[in-house]
């Protein structure tokens, strides 16, 4: 019987596209200081809408990081996931080899809940405007869900296994999950994540029929998760993109390991059916806490899925509490996203991008415009909080019915 282990995951480059900053760097300064950058949509054609207030990525030129060609034929969302994965590659140092071999090691992941609905709108007025002739060659791609996948591989030249994980929000984890897996199974590296842009009008109609979307007008009280006044979640555009890849691997090119996919559970409990994510949501988090070979009391920060919604919050306290046990009233509970939205399938990956951020910096973030906890938690508000980080769990449920819980290790899985 051969005892090799087999390859662990590790992350080794995180590249940011969000509202409360453009890169790893400028994402952990706001997030560490608890900065709330949530504002009223300025979208063009958006301003009779009754959603009012959303994360936007502001002060992104996406030609400073991609080339013309590639944003003619292409929707913001991939714009976002493009930039982002660009600056995880340049940050692992990963992808200029100019061995051919090398592009066959090395696969792309994301997920997508709604893809390019801007793009798809812009070339759909012109069919019933201007008629067929003007709608560009470009329409049949840039819409779906799997173009980024697509892009950042046709982009960087990369001919390893890829994929798409079309899904609600808690694809986000279930893609770090497949790029780790697909580690495991002998791809040398895997750039992973997600990149949503759901601010347009035809996106911003097709998300009004979400019961659990916030239309409050002030920024400040729009979403506040785990609250006695919480009325929903505020959306965002954005998102992250992760370099993952064998252990072995990165340490021979002199990467830098900065933390370890240790583990991964998913579920499904049907469409706002947030009583019974309870169990699901424990479920998944028992599951991820035995890949890792983790006891509960080894988590040392949760990043939750933080909906908003009283009756979703009130589950995943208890979701937690169950899987945890007598820890979970001990451990810290952080919900960065608070302050910048939530941006569906990106929310998890920036989540995890935090997470790690927060193990390497040995610092528990806010959870921003949230000061009265209404569930028996300790969530961490106001201000960041100095503590020992060695392994987060960050959470994550869908509008349609997904649960999922991701185990990540600070550095290559050991303690320092």
């Amino acid at each position: 019987m051969s005892t090799q282990r087999s390859p662990r995951a590790v992350v080794t480059g995180i590249g940011v596209v969000a509202p409360n900053g453009l890169r790893a760097d400028a994402y952990w300064k706001s997030v560490r200081e608890g900065l709330g950058v949530l504002g009223r949509i300025s979208r063009e054609g958006c301003e009779h809408l009754p959603l009012k207030v959303a994360g936007q990525v502001e002060g992104f030129d996406a030609s400073d990081l991609i080339d013309e060609r590639f944003l003619v034929q292409t929707d913001r969302f991939t714009h976002y996931a493009m930039a982002a994965a660009s600056l995880a590659l340049d940050e692992a140092g990963l992808g200029h080899d100019d061995d051919p071999e090398e592009a066959f090691s090395i696969g792309v992941v994301t997920a997508a809940g709604s893809g390019g609905g801007e793009f798809g709108q812009r070339e759909l007025q012109k069919l019933w405007g201007q008629g067929s002739k003007f709608v560009g060659p470009y329409q049949s791609i840039a819409w779906f869900y799997a173009a980024s996948t697509g892009q950042i591989s046709i982009r960087h030249g990369f001919k390893g296994p890829c994929g798409v994980v079309a899904s609600d929000e808690a694809g986000g984890l279930d893609s770090l999950a497949h790029a780790a897996r697909a580690v495991r199974r002998g791809t040398g590296s895997v750039v992973v994540g997600a990149a949503e842009a759901p601010l347009a009008p035809y996106s911003m109609v097709c998300q009004l029929g979400y019961p659990e979307l916030s239309t409050v007008e002030d920024p400040d009280r729009a979403y506040r998760p785990f609250t006695a006044k919480a009325c929903g979640f505020v959306p965002a555009e954005g998102g992250a993109m992760l370099v993952v890849e064998d252990e072995a691997r990165a340490l021979d090119r002199g990467a830098a390991v900065r933390a370890t996919i240790a583990g991964h559970g998913a579920t499904f409990t049907g469409a706002s059916r947030w009583e019974e994510s309870r169990e699901g949501l424990a479920r998944a988090i028992r599951v991820a806490l035995d890949e890792a070979g983790c006891a509960p009391e080894e988590i040392d920060v949760v990043f939750p899925d933080a909906l908003g919604v009283p009756e979703a919050d009130r589950a995943e306290a208890l979701a937690i509490a169950d899987a945890l046990g007598a820890h979970a009233t001990r451990v810290p509970v952080t919900a960065p996203k608070t302050g910048y939205g939530r941006a569906y399938c990106g929310a998890p990956v920036l989540d995890t991008a935090a997470a790690v951020l927060a193990m390497e910096h040995g610092l528990v973030p806010p959870t921003p415009n949230v000061f009265d906890v209404d569930c028996d938690l300790d969530v961490v508000m106001s201000v960041a909080r100095p503590a020992e980080l060695r392994t987060a769990l960050v959470l994550s449920r869908g509008l349609m019915g997904s649960n999922a819980a991701l185990v990540v290790r600070r550095g290559g899985g050991l303690a320092r």
